[in-house]
């Protein structure tokens, strides 16, 4: 199976590292083909460069890529703006699609995103890696009450990372957001409709993602992501474009994206 990449530009660490893991996770059967970018890398090298250095054919545009492509995995991880229109033709081909994360900046976006693959029968899903890590798929998600989360990186950029896990433990059903940190260290609450809830705050690069889970009974189970999130998640997506069956609810980025966008205009 061949795969293309799109990409706003391809010099970031995504592009330069799924090549080599979707190979090894895949025992060679999968690999990244071809590759499209709508401009050079603002680090000054070209995507002919980049080809060149990854062995990976360029393709001048994205209905060229996705012709010649059994599966297509749309990039542009710091570029999350660029998604919709990269995704319009990928996502009426009818192939499987993945969007890196961040899936769209608005609710809106993404409802959007998702109708043009519901209306050409395109399997597609996004996902944050850490919705994969092993400590996060160990927990006893029907008696969850309460979650803090914590973690590094910016609201705007890395809160994905923590509202991933989070509705993959509670499921959907969030109702408001509260901003209740600062400009330098952000944080909210996420309420349910049925009264649980769960914090997310941000305290620099030098914080792990790790959680403390609040049960029914009362327990709680406090964690620091240490498992291998990346290669859990190749796993996944060797076995989405094998499969063709996108084992992340449409219902459930929406929701994440919903969040991080109240969470955004809440911070402001």
């Amino acid at each position: 199976m061949k795969l293309g990449f799109i990409d706003y530009y391809l010099d970031n660490f995504h592009a330069d590292k799924y090549p080599e893991w979707i190979r090894e996770a895949s025992g060679g059967k999968i690999k990244v083909a071809y590759a499209y970018a709508e401009i050079d890398s603002p680090s000054g090298k070209t995507t002919e460069q980049w080809c060149d250095e990854n062995n990976i054919q360029q393709v001048g545009t994205i209905k060229e890529l996705v012709e010649k492509s059994d599966g297509i995995i749309i990039l542009s991880p710091d570029n999350p703006e660029r998604h919709e229109d990269l995704c319009q033709i990928p996502l009426r081909s009818g192939k499987p699609v993945y969007v890196d994360k961040t899936f769209a900046e608005t609710k809106e976006i993404a409802e959007r995103i998702f109708a043009i693959a519901k209306a050409h029968n395109t399997p597609c899903y996004s996902s944050s890696a850490l919705r994969y890590a092993v400590e996060v798929s160990d927990r006893d998600k029907a008696n969850i009450e309460n979650i803090v989360s914590r973690g590094p990186g910016k609201l705007a950029s890395y809160s994905i990372h923590q509202i991933e896990p989070i509705i993959t433990l509670m499921g959907v059903g969030a109702t408001r957001v509260d901003f209740i940190g600062s400009e330098k260290w952000p944080a909210y609450i996420i309420e349910f409709g049925d009264g649980r809830k769960a914090t997310i705050s941000h305290h620099g690069w030098e914080c792990p993602f790790g959680m403390t889970v609040g049960f029914i009974d009362g327990t709680s189970k406090d964690f620091t992501i240490q498992s291998d999130i990346f290669a859990e998640f190749i796993r996944e997506l060797v076995d989405f474009f094998t499969t063709k069956i996108a084992k992340v609810p449409h219902e459930e980025t929406i929701t994440i994206i919903s969040i991080l966008e109240a969470a955004i205009k809440a911070s402001i």
